[in-house]
């Protein structure tokens, strides 16, 4: 039976979380912060698998007392009250079934954590700049709805208006999770506002979110890196202009993948205070550096899976964005709703709900569960 395959694969997780719940209060491994975290996601992981396994177990231990009852009981009101019992538990077992499969697939080890956003705006000119704005405000909108916080790193705004690329920091609970399949090309269909004679321009903007890296994820030798300070532009009071508050960051990376040596700019204006944009500059130092060290890992997940809902090639187009007929498609899934004007305005969830239902598909058909 599929009850007993499943129960199977449930035994000795019990001994484990015991295990891990006496290992993350050892001094030893505490002080071990890279072994610590990932003992504690583990643990995480484990309570919430254990307690819909509890609950899987309770179900069938009441399905079959309430068969053993109406065998050996003459009563009729009980009776009836065992075969509600087992009409409940028995509707309700598919759907925990579902979410103890989609427990026991191994987790992707970055879904927990914060993100760097980047969108820049790409064929399209001017255009292609508002759009990479609209995006930016899209996101932005998105994250308020989940609690998130995002701060803007830098950015570099189109002649009209927009960005021809903004970079920002969000954290919060599962935002990689959550936002990793809103990487690739997203193309828009509309007519520009420079547009004088009504005519349907297609433009495109790219968007890469990456895994915010942890200190002890990447090893970076400081003392080899170049700093510059600069004064910031734009508002922010009379500070602004007159003390030399930006930072510059110059780092010479060779890439373990390729053997290629690059050097690597990273400038931070965010906030007024250098120490903070130099702790910034270092976040996103970190993160590039992750993000391609771990590129390899990236295109093996995407070379096993069909529809490449997460991982793959950024350059790929995952998204249409159609003014005139209000429609959005999410081409990797043929996903198409005609709420174009709440989508832009950070009503995105839904697309992504059918993109992770997409992804779970595959990940069980690939654990074979």
């Amino acid at each position: 039976m599929a009850e007993s395959a499943l129960l199977q694969r449930l035994y000795g997780l019990d001994a484990r979380f015991q295990e891990i719940a006496t290992l993350i209060t050892d001094p030893e491994v505490i002080a071990d912060q890279p072994r610590y975290v990932k003992l504690t996601k583990e643990y995480k992981h484990l309570e919430a698998l254990l307690e819909r396994a509890n609950s899987y177990r309770q179900m069938l231990n009441d399905i079959d007392e309430a068969k053993a009852l109406l065998d050996e009981e003459s009563d009729e009101e009980l009776r009836a009250m065992a075969r509600e019992e087992i009409d409940s538990s028995s509707a309700a077992l598919p759907k925990i079934e579902e979410e103890i499969k989609l427990l026991l697939v191994p987790e992707d080890p970055e879904d927990s954590k914060n993100v760097v956003l980047e969108i820049r705006g790409g064929t399209g000119g001017d255009e292609a700049a508002l759009f990479a704005g609209d995006l930016a405000r899209m996101y932005t909108r998105y994250c308020e709805t989940k609690g998130w916080s995002v701060q803007m790193s830098s950015c570099s705004e189109g002649a009209s208006g927009g960005f021809k690329e903004v970079i920002f920091s969000i954290t919060g609970d599962g935002v990689y999770g959550t936002l990793k399949y809103e990487s690739g090309v997203h193309r828009v269909q509309r007519v520009p506002a420079t547009e004088t004679q009504g005519r349907i321009h297609t433009s495109a903007a790219s968007v890469a979110v990456l895994p915010e890296a942890e200190p002890f994820d990447v090893h970076i030798n400081e003392g080899e890196i170049k700093w510059d300070t600069f004064r910031s532009g734009g508002a922010g009071g009379q500070n602004v202009n007159k003390v030399n508050s930006g930072v510059r960051l110059r780092y010479m990376w060779t890439n373990p993948n390729t053997g290629e040596q690059q050097e690597i700019l990273i400038e931070c204006t965010e906030t007024r205070d250098q120490p903070k944009n130099k702790e910034r500059a270092l976040a996103r130092l970190r993160t590039f550096i992750y993000d391609h060290e771990h590129q390899k890992y990236v295109d093996d997940i995407a070379s096993r899976r069909k529809t490449l809902v997460s991982t793959g090639d950024r350059s790929a187009k995952i998204r249409t964005y159609n003014y005139p007929q209000g429609r959005i498609t999410d081409h990797r899934i043929g996903y198409t709703i005609y709420n174009l004007p709440a989508f832009m305005d950070g009503d995105i969830q839904d697309c992504i709900d059918h993109l992770i239902v997409a992804e779970n598909a595959e990940k069980l058909k690939e654990a074979e569960l």
